[in-house]
């Protein structure tokens, strides 16, 4: 659930609102949750617009752009920095419609340590994380709303049917995956089970050969 903060010049993007989708999409991807209501609504970014003359380089250039981002501990490995960092670049660039802004964009990445990301007046450690996401996960696999999902008018049918269908098939792909999943095996020593059942995969640990499934 990564906070994301760009500070610009006043003027340097004609769309702040939709760039701050574009990048919270992103990282949200490149950082492989869930695709559920807990990650979507909980990843955002903010962007601020600087007054002219308020940022400089030591050359007095203010044309420049600094992202940053925070995400909960141990959540981006190497591949997922460059990732971030690459990506977030260009869609600064393209939101600007400058692409030479690239060169002159900054993406600092950085961390809240383990018990530092407080959601609803709680400091969640990774693990909490986990379980307030495995628990919306059975919600959802129950087909009971997510709580905060109720107040949205839900498919029904063959919609439904659909949507359930393509939503456990982005789960299964980043169920065991990522920062989240990691924290998972620290859960119960050996085997620990997450939801949702139909999602299956063992995973090796140092040691021994038992690991996490999901079954």
């Amino acid at each position: 659930m990564p906070m994301i903060d760009v500070f610009a010049a006043a003027g340097t993007f004609a769309d702040p609102h939709q760039l701050a989708a574009d990048l919270a999409a992103a990282v949200m991807t490149i950082e492989q949750v869930p695709d559920i209501p807990m990650f979507r609504q909980h990843t955002a970014a903010f962007v601020h617009d600087l007054p002219s003359g308020s940022l400089s380089n030591v050359d007095g250039d203010s044309t420049y752009v600094r992202i940053q981002v925070l995400t909960n501990a141990d959540a981006l490995d190497r591949g997922k920095q460059l990732a971030v960092v690459e990506q977030l670049t260009r869609i600064a660039a393209d939101a600007a419609g400058d692409p030479t802004l690239a060169s002159r964009t900054w993406v600092l990445l950085t961390e809240a340590p383990d018990g530092g990301w407080g959601l609803d007046g709680h400091a969640n450690t990774n693990q909490e994380l986990v379980a307030a996401a495995r628990a919306q996960l059975a919600s959802l696999q129950a087909g009971q709303p997510a709580a905060d999902e109720q107040r949205r008018a839900p498919p029904t049918g063959s919609a439904l049917a659909a949507t359930r269908q393509q939503a456990w098939a982005r789960v299964a792909l980043r169920l065991t995956t990522g920062w989240w999943w990691r924290a998972c095996q620290g859960l119960k020593e050996g085997t620990v089970r997450c939801a949702p059942k139909r999602v299956r995969r063992s995973v090796p640990t140092s040691g021994s050969a038992t690991g996490c499934e999901c079954g």
